[in-house]
């Protein structure tokens, strides 16, 4: 589950660039599978033990950017509130 905290959005913020305009390539259909696994990597609640960042970017990828995309809103829609 993707619950983004501070320390969260700062480290992604740290590897991605700004967020907001992360936001933008996002609205823009610019935002690539990469960053797209890195936000999400970042915002993990939890993460399993033994899953690598490699593993998660796999199964982003193999569930179809369609079943990520109602995550990615509501997770760049955290973003542009401040939360």
């Amino acid at each position: 589950m993707l619950r983004p905290s501070f320390s969260a959005l700062v480290a992604a913020e740290a590897e991605l660039g700004p967020l907001f305009a992360l936001v933008e390539r996002a609205a823009s259909g610019g935002l690539t599978l990469g960053e797209m696994a890195g936000l999400f990597w970042h915002c993990l609640r939890e993460r399993p033990e033994g899953l690598t960042r490699e593993a998660f970017s796999e199964r982003l990828a193999a569930g179809g950017l369609v079943a990520a995309t109602p995550a990615l809103r509501l997770l760049l829609g955290q973003v542009l509130q401040g939360r």
